[in-house]
């Protein structure tokens, strides 16, 4: 199995089937996460870290704040700038951010704090934020209450953003305190090439050895024949978005 640090710099390669594979966050997970900070009266600006190919730096920007757009893979990025017009991007992880001190209101992570090493990540995030800013911590888990969500996870094999949800949700340190938390259901209509690009873009498949790869794919398509994700037709992925928020002291 390849290491964590593997896994975490997996994506670029498979940025067009990452974009196409991953659902966008629910506006109302964006909001909630920005809403310590609305009101400043003027532009909010936010960092996306982690940005990836820009899944959360659209609904960032939808919700009318200056964005700028962080990730370790320079192929995410490039991907991001096709997508998202007018957003600077710069490499950088979670815990060495490329900002200056106080220099955004909101610090977001999408799908990626799973990936940091929390006390330096913590530290960085205060650093660059505001007194009062808000560090905002999203994930979109499939919600495996249905049956065939739960095959089609085992034969994809567990990630380490759903490992973590299932132990309870992700940590901060200082100077954060703690958390608070909010959960958002919702449903992903998707054809079976969808469900396949999904399954393509996740770590654990990106770095599959070939014969693991593909039993995942053959189990993949036993699961899709079930549930009649055939051709074009089309099926409703239940989701469970997961949002968290600590403000800065």
């Amino acid at each position: 199995m390849a290491s964590r640090e593997e896994m975490s710099t997996s994506f670029g390669a498979a940025a067009d089937t990452y974009e196409a594979g991953r659902p966008s966050y629910p506006a109302e997970a964006v909001e909630w996460m920005l809403q310590p900070v609305r009101g400043a009266g003027r532009s909010l600006r936010v960092a996306d870290v982690g940005a990836g190919t820009g899944k959360l730096t659209r609904a960032i920007v939808e919700h009318g704040a200056e964005v700028v757009a962080i990730d370790p893979d320079a192929g995410m990025l490039e991907n991001l700038r096709a997508n998202v017009a007018g957003v600077p991007t710069f490499v950088g992880r979670a815990e060495s951010l490329p900002l200056p001190d106080a220099a955004v209101d909101a610090v977001l992570l999408g799908q990626a704090w799973h990936w940091v090493d929390v006390p330096a990540a913590s530290a960085e995030a205060a650093r660059v934020l505001r007194a009062g800013g808000v560090l905002g911590l999203v994930w979109n888990v499939r919600d495996e209450r249905t049956p065939w969500v739960r095959r089609m996870t085992a034969a994809m094999h567990g990630s380490h953003a759903e490992e973590m949800m299932a132990g309870g949700g992700p940590s901060v340190a200082a100077p954060f305190d703690g958390l608070e938390d909010r959960t958002w259901r919702w449903s992903r209509p998707m054809t079976r090439d969808d469900l396949f690009a999904m399954a393509r873009s996740r770590s654990y498949v990106l770095t599959a050895e070939p014969a693991e790869r593909a039993r995942i794919e053959q189990a993949l398509a036993a699961v899709c024949d079930e549930i009649g994700a055939v051709g074009d037709a089309v099926v409703d992925l239940p989701y469970v978005t997961r949002a968290f928020r600590s403000i800065r002291p």
